[in-house]
């Protein structure tokens, strides 16, 4: 008897292992938080819990990890160790609102930002499953069907800046940074930051959810697709309110046509909004800051001097 109850144990701790090395976690030093003090607002029915699986795809030989079935959005903070310039990006993983590429476009990079002096937050945001605008019906509309994916942007923003002191951060100088479908997010909280999509919850919904700046790469559904035109998705409306943006896109991308960097930089550039954009010739999509044999691998470098010329860092 005493070895079939220590069999029984034996195997139930091994079952919370593997439930517990199947969700993601951050590095240790740093913990991740819900954004919302309760059940967040629009939520979505989930089949299953949350999940962490290697992607089909490497990037730079390495293998990428992403998350499945996001219902509880949270966000990690990565505090710069030396240095600190006061300046914080809220990033958005890409996933096509469906998976969370959450290292190659979000622990990755925010390691990346704190070694500089900025302070990264990592957002995983809801992907319940087939996301907010990953519906083709969906992403052409003015306001979202399902804005879930925007709701966690917007209350992330506020809460990083209603913690400014506390994470030593400049409320002037908060912005956000999206890869693929977290680039579609990024301009989405760029151009819908007037009104909050929620009630409100509490004092972090009381700060502008405006962004200071954004940096987008490689974005997916500003192009319109209802018609052949050269056109923006109708639902990213840019006005001279939008941000100062960093664009980088790669002219071979196969999943996210250069058509929407450049149809979202003549926006911009028709509303009078300071932008940048760079278009590579190689370098295809979901790169992330992994080291490439191409030059956009320089896009990092070339971000940090663009930070510079608006007065975000210091020169």
């Amino acid at each position: 008897m005493k070895a079939l109850i220590f069999v029984f144990c034996l195997l139930s701790a091994w079952g919370q292992l593997k439930a517990q090395t199947n969700v993601w976690q951050p590095s240790v030093g740093h913990t991740q938080v819900p954004i919302w003090p309760g059940t967040a607002p629009d939520s979505q029915p989930v089949v299953g819990p949350e999940f962490i699986r290697p992607y089909k795809n490497k990037v730079a030989d390495r293998p990428v990890m992403v998350v499945e079935r996001v219902a509880q959005p949270t966000m990690t903070v990565y505090s710069p160790k030396g240095t600190n310039t006061g300046v914080a990006m809220v990033v958005f993983p890409g996933g096509g609102y469906d998976i969370l590429a959450i290292d190659v476009e979000g622990s990755e990079v925010c390691d990346w930002l704190a070694a500089r002096g900025i302070t990264g937050v990592l957002l995983k945001y809801r992907v319940p499953g087939p996301g907010p605008y990953g519906d083709g019906q969906e992403q052409r509309q003015a306001a979202p069907v399902a804005p879930t994916a925007l709701e966690d942007a917007q209350r992330t923003i506020g809460l990083v800046r209603v913690h400014a002191a506390e994470w030593q951060i400049d409320p002037h100088k908060v912005g956000v940074m999206g890869f693929s479908a977290g680039g579609h997010l990024a301009a989405a909280v760029s151009t819908h930051f007037e009104r909050r999509l929620y009630p409100v919850v509490d004092a972090a919904d009381q700060e502008t959810c405006r962004p200071d700046f954004a940096v987008i790469l490689y974005p997916a559904y500003l192009l319109e697709h209802a018609t052949h035109d050269f056109e923006l998705n109708p639902g990213i409306p840019v006005t001279g309110q939008t941000p100062p943006t960093f664009l980088v896109q790669a002219e071979n991308d196969p999943a996210a046509t250069v058509q929407n960097s450049l149809v979202y930089y003549a926006a911009l550039n028709k509303a009078d909004v300071a932008a940048e954009l760079h278009i590579f010739s190689q370098g295809g999509h979901g790169f992330g800051l992994r080291s490439t044999p191409f030059p956009i691998s320089d896009w990092p470098g070339l971000m940090e001097r663009w930070l510079r010329t608006i007065g975000i860092i210091s020169k």
